[in-house]
């Protein structure tokens, strides 16, 4: 939840996430769990009771890949209105896209020419090829050339490779799985001119981009903002997934940026960022943690004009 403050930005005044793995399960059954269904209601129900407490006016509730594709995916929100009285809406994989851009574009360097802009999420992992040559705009979206939705996330790759005890080989086999993926997608080269290139970066949003950002700070807990926007170097990305790879499970469980929450999802997700940054090569990638939430904002803000009323007000 948020308040609009200055043009552009807003302030949260209240804010709740829980992992709940709402897609484990989906790959091999082609439907959610019981057990999912009850942690992500439980999840759901604190979220209620908090847009209760407070004097909410304008709300979107969205639900993504795992209830896209699974068969019960309706049943689910069914279950979830009648149990928490919220009403989510199914929303598409190019939305999901052009959320994920509208949230995390403030963090896009004006100097820029292009930028791909990617979301490693539980059971899909949404891309989006920015071309910014006409210079830097407000309205972002409008600069996606290209994108697309992987079927594949961190719960997904775990759960088909796993994700306790990973060898070097499994890494290499899932980061390969991930490159072939990006292959079937048509519009991959639309930067093709720009990758490599200072003018051109990666911007992440995901637990395994800002994971990999708090263990590069040594963070002995997790900080949002040292993590939002602090840039990786190629090298240094590359140390830490080594880095991590080289970890037991333990180690992982251990690590006060990864927990037992996700000790059996990060090499997922870092397998499936080092086969994006195979295809689309860059000298540095950006940390965001922002996203789906803070487009939806952005985007409400924007429908209802709040910024506009702002500025008559003030002139």
């Amino acid at each position: 939840m948020a308040i609009p403050t200055r043009p552009g930005q807003f302030r949260v005044v209240d804010a709740f996430s829980r992992i709940v793995r709402l897609g484990e399960g989906l790959g091999r059954t082609g439907s959610l769990s019981r057990d999912a269904m009850d942690r992500a209601i439980a999840a759901l129900g604190v979220c209620a009771q908090k847009i209760a407490a407070r004097n909410v006016t304008h709300m979107r509730l969205i639900a993504t890949e795992a209830c896209r594709a699974a068969a019960n995916g309706e049943e689910f929100l069914e279950r979830v209105e009648r149990d928490t009285g919220l009403k989510l809406e199914i929303v598409s994989q190019e939305a999901e896209a052009r959320l994920a851009v509208s949230g995390c574009g403030s963090l896009v360097d004006p100097d820029t020419r292009g930028a791909v802009l990617f979301d490693i999420g539980g059971g899909s992992s949404e891309i989006a090829l920015l071309d910014l040559r006409d210079g830097p705009t407000r309205k972002l979206a409008s600069r996606i050339v290209a994108w697309t939705s992987l079927p594949v996330g961190v719960v997904s790759m775990a759960e088909r490779h796993g994700g306790r005890h990973v060898t070097p080989e499994v890494f290499e086999k899932m980061i390969v799985e991930t490159t072939e993926m990006i292959s079937d997608f048509p519009g991959r080269d639309r930067l093709d001119k720009l990758i490599d290139t200072p003018k051109f970066h990666l911007l992440g949003t995901s637990g395994t981009v800002t994971t990999l950002a708090g263990i590069h700070l040594n963070l002995e807990r997790y900080d949002r903002r040292q993590v939002d926007g602090l840039w990786l170097t190629r090298q240094e990305a590359d140390d830490l997934v080594q880095r991590i790879l080289g970890w037991s499970f333990e180690e992982r469980v251990a690590n006060p940026c990864i927990g037992s929450d996700r000790a059996d999802l990060v090499l997922a997700g870092c397998a499936i960022l080092e086969g994006i940054r195979r295809v689309w090569p860059a000298k540095a990638l950006r940390v965001a943690d922002r996203g789906l939430r803070e487009g939806l904002l952005i985007e409400m803000m924007i429908a209802d004009r709040v910024w506009d009323r702002q500025g008559r007000r003030s002139a």
